[in-house]
């Protein structure tokens, strides 16, 4: 079975706005380029940019808790640095968050924007070095939504929810409803990037957030869980050989071969 590339996307500061990309080069051990490569911390998280290891989401200013990050239209320029967020009612910030001056003044922007009973204590940007990536798995490599079973979800409940609902990187048409579920182990061709299933990607409230309204508007971890007996949609990749992915690209599922049975071209 094989699907193609619908939509591939970044988030550069963790719970923040989703930029679309035309193509992405992956490779082992890398971070997805420019997604994730910030977090806000809601107070202290403990997180230390000199050893970098996995933080949990709830650490940070993420749809899960705080809906109103959705507001916030962020825009990253990777070949200068800056970040450019707006909001209503809100001043536009510019700022490099590769500084420590524009990482201050992104937060306290966002200090100024979020509900106040939503902050939990100071707001302060985190990045760190190499290939970190604050991810909601310290495996989670890249993120790939199957649309179809979106689709199967949204006629369950009757409404159309937005895929940009799940946040995934790469989104992907094309495969049968679900079926994403049950690769668990096994390679897949990314475009032209080598990749093995790492594992489904359970859901939480998140999902909840209209991103375009930034309410809170349905419950779809329940719907998931009444629907078909589990909280997943998506999966995580771990790439194994470098390649390009692109718009278009093939994305070829696995079979019900073992894993070691099978032999890529």
């Amino acid at each position: 079975m094989s699907g193609h590339v619908s939509a591939i996307f970044r988030h550069p500061v963790k719970g923040f706005t989703p930029e679309p990309m035309q193509h992405v080069d992956l490779a082992p051990g890398e971070g997805f380029p420019f997604d994730r490569l910030y977090a806000v911390e809601n107070g202290p998280s403990g997180f230390d940019p000199a050893a970098p290891a996995f933080v949990p989401k709830q650490k940070f200013t993420v749809l899960m808790s705080i809906p109103r990050v959705a507001a916030a239209r962020t825009r990253y320029e990777d070949d200068t640095g800056l970040m450019h967020a707006q909001a209503d009612g809100m001043p536009v910030f510019s700022g490099r968050l590769a500084e420590e001056q524009g990482r201050e003044a992104f937060a306290a922007w966002l200090s100024r924007m979020l509900p106040q009973d939503d902050v939990r204590g100071p707001l302060r940007v985190v990045t760190a070095p190499g290939a970190h990536r604050f991810t909601d798995h310290p495996k989670g490599q890249v993120s790939v939504v199957n649309l179809a079973s979106v689709r199967d979800l949204s006629q369950r409940m009757g409404v159309e929810l937005d895929p940009l609902r799940f946040r995934a990187n790469v989104y992907v048409d094309g495969w049968a409803p679900w079926v994403e579920n049950e690769w668990t182990g096994r390679p897949m061709m990314l475009g032209w990037a080598q990749a093995d299933v790492f594992k489904p990607i359970v859901r939480c409230a998140a999902t909840h957030v209209d991103p375009t309204t930034a309410e809170r508007d349905l419950d779809v971890v329940k719907a998931l869980f009444d629907n078909y007996g589990h909280m997943h949609c998506g999966i995580y990749l771990t790439v194994t050989s470098p390649g390009r992915v692109s718009v278009g690209d093939a994305v070829t599922s696995p079979d019900a071969a073992p894993v070691e049975e099978q032999a890529w071209a």
